[in-house]
C-alpha cells in the first residue's frame, strides 16, 4: 500500500479540505445575519428579519454537517498523529479544548435560540442573540486558527526534560503575530464566502422571477459585502499575510513564486510553469521588482531564492505549491472584478435587469471555496518539511504503529461518508431555496 506517512498526509488533508467547506460559510453567513437583523432594527422593515431568517437555516444545515465532518480530524491526531500529539499536546489541547469547551458551546447554544426562539425573544434580544452566534463563530475559529499558527511559527514554549514541548506563556501562544494575521484573512475570507453564496441565491431567484423583494434585497447585500471583503482579503490582510510568510518562511516565499536565485529586485511572476529540475521558471510573464516591494516594502528589497536555502529544508511540492498560491491570487483578483462590475451595475440600477451579470453571479459561489482551499493548501505545502516549524519534521510526528493499510482503509471509509453527507447535504439545500424565505 505504499508508505504509511503518505497515507495519513492524504487522509488529513482530505478529511480537512472537505470539513472547511462548511465552517467557512456558516463564518461569513453570522456576520451577515447580524448585518440583517441590525438593518431590521434601524429600518422597522420586515424584509430584512425575512432574510435573517432564511440564512438562519442555511447556518443551521451548515453548522451541522461541519460539526459531523470535523470529529474526524479530532480523532486522527491520536490515531494518526501520535507522536505530535505526544510532543505538542500540552500546547496545542490548550486551544483545541477552549474551541470546544467555550466557544463551540456558545456557538450551538445562541444557534439554538434563533432557529426556535424568535417568537420568544424581542427583536433586540433575537438580535443580542445573533450577535453572540456571531461571536461564537468567529471565537472558534479563532482557536483553530491559533493552533495551526503554533505549527507555522512556534512561540511561547520551552522542551521540557522529557522532550515534549510545554508553554512558558500563554499569552505568547494566544497572541501569536502570525495568527493574528492568518485569523484577519481567514475571517475576512470567510465572509467573501457567504458574500458570494448570498448574491448567488439572489441572482438564482431573480433569473426565475421568484420572490423578488428578497431577491433584490439578496443581491444588493451580497454585492455591497463581496466587493468590499473581496478587497479587504486582498489589502490589507493578504499584504500582512504575505510579509509574515517573508519574515519568517522566506523558503516558502522563493517556493510559492518559483524564485530559486536570490537577489534585489525580485520580481513577481503573473505566469509561468516552474521547472525544479532546471530550477527556473518556464515561460515567465513578470512584473518587475514587485515581489521585494510586497515582501519587505521596498523595490530594492533583496529576495532569497530556493538556492539559498539547503534541499532537505525546501517545500517536498513545489510545483504544487506554487499553483496553489496563484490560483488563489488569481481568482482573488477575479472575484474583485466581478463584484467590481457587479456593484457599479447596483449603483446604476441595472443589476436585476442585467442577465449575463446575474448568470456570471450565480455561477461564481464556488470561486471563494476554490479560493480558501487553495490558500489552505499553501499554507499547509508551504510548511514542509515541518509539522512544527522548525522544531518538528512531517516525518517524525506519524503514528509508529498505524500502517497504510489501516489508513487508505478508513480513508476510503470517510469518502463514503462524505459522499451520503454530501447528498443530504444538496437535498437539504435544496429544499430550503425551493421553499424561499418565510414572512414571519
Amino acid at each position: 500500500m505504499g508508505d504509511p506517512l503518505f497515507w495519513h498526509r492524504l487522509q488529513f488533508g482530505f478529511t480537512a479540505t472537505y470539513h472547511y467547506l462548511f465552517p467557512q460559510l456558516t463564518m461569513g453567513l453570522a456576520f451577515l445575519i447580524v448585518v440583517f437583523k441590525a438593518m431590521g432594527l434601524r429600518t422597522g422593515e420586515a424584509r430584512y428579519a425575512d432574510a435573517a431568517r432564511f440564512w438562519i437555516k442555511i447556518f443551521g444545515i451548515n453548522f451541522a454537517v461541519g460539526v459531523v465532518t470535523g470529529i474526524p480530524l479530532e480523532f486522527q491526531f491520536g490515531t494518526n498523529w501520535a507522536r505530535f500529539s505526544q510532543l505538542s499536546g500540552g500546547i496545542i489541547g490548550q486551544t483545541l479544548g477552549m474551541e470546544g469547551m467555550f466557544a463551540f458551546f456558545l456557538e450551538s447554544s445562541f444557534l439554538g435560540l434563533l432557529i426556535w426562539g424568535e417568537k420568544r425573544l424581542s427583536p433586540k434580544g433575537h438580535f443580542r442573540a445573533a450577535v453572540a452566534l456571531w461571536l461564537g463563530s468567529w471565537l472558534s475559529g479563532y482557536f483553530i486558527v491559533a493552533t495551526n499558527a503554533f505549527m507555522q511559527h512556534p512561540v511561547g514554549y520551552a522542551m521540557a526534560p522529557d522532550g515534549t514541548l510545554q508553554l512558558t506563556s500563554f499569552w505568547a501562544f494566544l497572541l501569536n503575530p502570525w495568527a493574528l494575521g492568518q485569523y484577519a484573512h481567514t475571517m475576512i475570507a470567510s465572509v467573501v464566502t457567504g458574500s458570494f453564496v448570498v448574491a448567488a441565491v439572489g441572482a438564482f431567484w431573480t433569473l426565475k422571477g421568484l420572490h423578488a423583494e428578497q431577491a433584490r434585497l439578496n443581491l444588493r447585500m451580497g454585492t455591497v459585502m463581496g466587493l468590499i471583503f473581496s478587497v479587504l482579503v486582498a489589502f490589507p490582510t493578504g499584504d500582512l499575510q504575505g510579509k509574515l510568510v517573508a519574515r519568517h518562511q522566506p523558503i516558502t516565499l522563493a517556493a510559492m513564486e518559483g524564485r530559486f536565485e536570490s537577489g534585489p529586485r525580485a520580481g513577481l511572476t503573473l505566469i509561468g510553469q516552474p521547472n525544479v529540475a532546471q530550477r527556473k521558471i518556464d515561460n515567465p510573464v513578470q512584473l518587475p521588482a514587485v515581489l521585494s516591494f510586497i515582501a519587505y516594502g521596498t523595490f530594492s528589497s533583496d529576495v532569497k531564492g530556493l538556492s539559498s536555502f539547503p534541499e532537505d529544508q525546501w517545500p517536498q511540492n513545489i510545483e504544487l505549491l506554487y499553483y496553489s498560491f496563484h490560483i488563489m491570487a488569481g481568482l482573488g483578483t477575479l472575484m474583485i472584478a466581478v463584484m467590481g462590475l457587479a456593484a457599479l451595475l447596483l449603483w446604476r440600477g441595472r443589476l436585476d435587469a442585467n442577465r449575463p451579470m446575474l448568470w456570471a453571479l450565480m455561477l461564481a459561489f464556488p470561486f471563494p471555496y476554490i479560493a480558501t482551499t487553495a490558500g489552505w493548501a499553501v499554507a499547509e505545502f508551504g510548511r514542509q518539511p515541518w509539522l512544527i516549524h522548525g522544531v518538528l519534521r512531517t516525518s517524525q510526528g506519524a503514528s509508529p504503529t498505524v500502517h497504510a493499510g489501516q489508513t487508505a482503509f478508513t480513508t476510503l471509509g470517510f469518502a463514503g461518508i462524505f459522499v451520503v453527507l454530501s447528498i443530504l447535504f444538496l437535498y437539504l439545500i435544496g429544499r430550503e431555496l425551493a421553499h424561499g424565505p418565510v414572512k414571519h
